[in-house]
């Protein structure tokens, strides 16, 4: 890997469990034989928050590169994957995924990342056709309520922390839905 002229390489390098030892260090020093210069490690679970990955997003300066061992070290899927890329980039930060070998700061590492963003617009698209022609046959059969609204879910809640003397701006605080959510329960609950 070559180094930029002012920026530093950051490796990050991630195991889903504690147990996983032998496989952090194996990318530990996978990220070392690349040349990092700070190294983010963490074991955690792909799903779970993933302070370290934070942190070294946040350490990236212009002209740094960002460097993992394997794309399923770095993103839970292509489109996290993208979103990523996308941070770095407007950062001014290259990716370099180790293998396979993808890196940003190159036209054909551009062109990878690109036909995997293609790739996962497609197949977004094509989860969402198939859930909308389930949603269709679904309503033709007479199964289809659709989702209640949030708010909806929180009428109870809502009249009674009103009837207990609680501010809407209050109730919609603790609920977590807008204050016009609030007042359009409260109206419903006086007949107006």
């Amino acid at each position: 890997m070559t180094k930029t002229a002012t920026g530093q390489t950051i490796g990050y390098a991630r195991t889903s469990t504690v147990d996983q030892i032998a496989g952090l260090e194996a990318q530990v020093t996978e990220l070392t034989a690349a040349g990092v210069d700070r190294l983010f490690t963490e074991q955690v679970s792909s799903v779970a928050e993933r302070a370290q990955l934070d942190a070294a997003m946040a350490y990236a300066r212009e002209g740094d590169s960002f460097v993992v061992t394997k794309l399923d070290r770095l993103a839970r899927s292509v489109s996290d994957l993208v979103a990523i890329a996308d941070v770095l980039r407007a950062k001014g930060v290259a990716l370099r995924i180790l293998s396979p070998d993808i890196d940003t700061s190159t036209p054909m590492g551009q062109l990878m990342l690109n036909l995997l963003a293609a790739i996962a617009q497609f197949e977004r698209q094509i989860m969402l056709e198939r859930q909308r022609e389930g949603i269709a046959k679904a309503k033709r059969e007479g199964r289809y309520a659709g989702r209640q609204k949030t708010a909806q879910r929180h009428a109870a809640k809502v009249k009674e922390l009103a009837a207990a003397g609680a501010k809407p701006a209050n109730i919609a605080q603790e609920l977590r839905i807008s204050r016009s959510s609030v007042y359009r329960l409260l109206d419903r609950g006086t007949g107006s």
